[in-house]
């Protein structure tokens, strides 16, 4: 597939990697000439100067054998631009956009309107704000994560030294009895990934990933030796951008007692106009006397959510050695994604992994219903729905040779019914079935998954 991506910063650098690697043909289109030139040393694509609101420097990157079209620059404005410019050149070429401008559902509504068509508007900082809402009150929760229609559910928590089930096998906690339809579907150790076996023996600082149906999620926290909190009392946010705004918005109007400390004063100023009852202080949040005068010891959540990575992680550290039940950092650098978990911070968020993702579900052939990337682009899991024609469809998992570093995780029937399958379960046509695999057999797992029966296999 032919692919033309707009911008050459991380996000395009991350995507044309993934995308090549998955035999796709990436051209890159980028106005800094340094810039261009790192690109071309670290990527396998062709990488073309210039500005992807002009014709012909869009044509030179040969947009008329493009299938897709991707903006990622880091300016909306070129972005939305860039993609009215394709529209006119290329009748058939689908397109992508990101936006981060807080007033993203209004220009939705007015590039529909003036009849720009956008196949994917990407808000990385839409998703971002949902994900640490969903995890917020759970305190040794780093994430969970919804697949078909929110029936399963996936969950990351770290092996305590203290947790009963370190030192134990997969097989042990088997015996131990768990809820129906729960299984350990990943295993990060260090700068390892493993996709578990029943002789797996959980170890002390493993992070680990547990798939739960809707019904049972609380059951098997607690099965994992979790503490459920019922809801917030106090949340601290630091960072008074467009993310730290909506998320205090958000937890004002689930009666939580917000504290929103930001180090610019007029905006702070801004900040007070915008919220009702939050507290909005002046001040910085990696300065421990100011989150102790703060109160910060036992607060229930504390929100490390400023532009800066450094400050974030820093400020995380900080609020947990005070006391903080959950932190939370905001991550762009995905090579600092596994030193934090390291670190004992149990949340960290990504707009760049969350804007990959998207852009992979779009781009990738077949029913790809979602993609999650964990960590740094190590593993993965992949929702699809069964075609009836697909050649794992009809025969028993235990009969299905699956790439080595591939595990069904769980099956969502279209009935409603979901089930985390052993070897005696099959996949029916439009099941939706969610795999674990690493990142290095995806393209093999899903060229496997969609390849149709011969008539000989039917």
């Amino acid at each position: 597939m032919r692919i033309l991506i707009a911008g050459g910063g991380h996000v395009a650098t991350l995507t044309a990697r993934r995308l090549t690697r998955e035999g796709n043909d990436v051209v890159i289109i980028e106005r800094d000439a340094e810039r261009c030139a790192e690109l071309q040393e670290k990527l396998d694509v062709k990488v073309v100067r210039g500005s992807a609101t002009s014709i012909s420097t869009l044509r030179d990157a040969g947009l008329a054998q493009t299938e897709i079209f991707i903006a990622v620059t880091d300016s909306d404005e070129v972005n939305v631009f860039a993609c009215l410019a394709v529209q006119a050149e290329s009748k058939n070429c689908l397109k992508m956009a990101r936006l981060r401008t807080h007033e993203f559902e209004h220009w939705q509504r007015v590039i529909s309107e003036i009849g720009i068509k956008i196949d994917l508007v990407i808000h990385p900082e839409t998703e971002i704000m949902e994900r640490i809402l969903r995890v917020a009150h759970l305190p040794r929760i780093s994430d969970v994560i919804d697949f078909a229609d929110g029936n399963v559910k996936l969950f990351g928590m770290n092996v305590e030294p203290s947790s009963w089930i370190a030192g134990k096998t997969l097989e042990d906690l088997d015996r131990a009895g768990p809820p129906k339809d729960s299984l350990i579907a990943l295993i990060f150790r260090g700068q390892q990934v493993i996709i578990p076996h029943g002789a797996q023996v959980l170890e002390p600082g493993d992070h680990i990933y547990i798939i739960a149906t809707k019904n049972n999620l609380r059951e098997v926290m607690l099965f994992m030796g979790l503490d459920i909190q019922e809801r917030l009392r106090r949340a601290i946010v630091v960072g008074g951008k467009q993310v730290g705004i909506w998320v205090a918005e958000a937890l004002e109007k689930q009666g939580v007692n917000v504290k929103l400390i930001e180090q610019d004063s007029g905006r702070c100023e801004l900040i007070a106009g915008i919220l009702n009852n939050a507290i909005v202080i002046h001040g910085d949040g990696t300065d421990q006397l100011v989150l102790e005068e703060e109160n910060i010891e036992g607060v229930d959540t504390f929100l490390a959510l400023t532009s800066d990575d450094e400050d974030n992680i820093i400020a995380s550290l900080l609020a947990r050695r005070l006391g903080a039940r959950k932190v939370v950092a905001l991550v762009n650098r995905l090579n600092y994604l596994s030193m934090v978990e390291r670190l004992g911070i149990s949340t960290s968020v990504s707009p760049r992994l969350v804007a990959v993702d998207r852009i992979l579900q779009f781009v990738r052939k077949g029913r790809v219903l979602s993609v999650t990337t964990f960590r740094e682009e190590e593993a993965e899991a992949i929702e699809l729905i069964a075609t009836e024609n697909s050649r794992y469809v009809g025969k028993k998992l235990r009969d299905i040779s699956l790439p080595r570093g591939a595990i069904v995780g769980a099956i969502a029937r279209s009935n409603g019914e979901v089930i985390v399958p052993r070897g005696e379960a099959s996949i029916n046509p439009d099941d939706h079935v969610i795999f674990f695999t690493l990142e290095s057999v995806v393209s093999e797992l899903e060229t496997a998954f969609l390849m149709e029966r011969r008539k000989a296999d039917s």
